[in-house]
């Protein structure tokens, strides 16, 4: 069994944009922050109840990965997503350069 959270970089609040899912494999939970500062605070307080594993979207970058990774403790795994470098003109639409 795995539990599992997923951390989204926006204008959220942690309180409020939670998501959670429950199956018999686990807990898969999607929490919604607005700084890496609250990304720290939510890892800490997820790997404290028991997540295992934390993927970020890529607005963390690895820099922002590592800071949350350390709050989250030593036994949750922590990842951050990227995508395929054909993909980069997209991004770039859709974010800015």
């Amino acid at each position: 069994m795995v539990n599992f959270a997923f951390l989204l970089m926006g204008p959220y609040d942690p309180k409020k944009h939670r998501v959670r899912f429950e199956s018999e494999g686990g807990t898969a939970l999607m929490v919604g922050v607005s700084s890496l500062e609250e990304a720290a605070g939510v890892a800490r307080e997820l790997g404290e109840a028991g997540i295992d594993l934390i993927e970020m979207c890529g607005a963390f970058g690895p820099e922002g990965a590592a800071r949350v990774g350390a709050a989250a403790g030593e036994r949750v795994a922590v990842g951050y997503v990227v995508h395929d470098g054909s993909q980069d003109e997209k991004f770039a639409r859709l974010f800015g350069e």
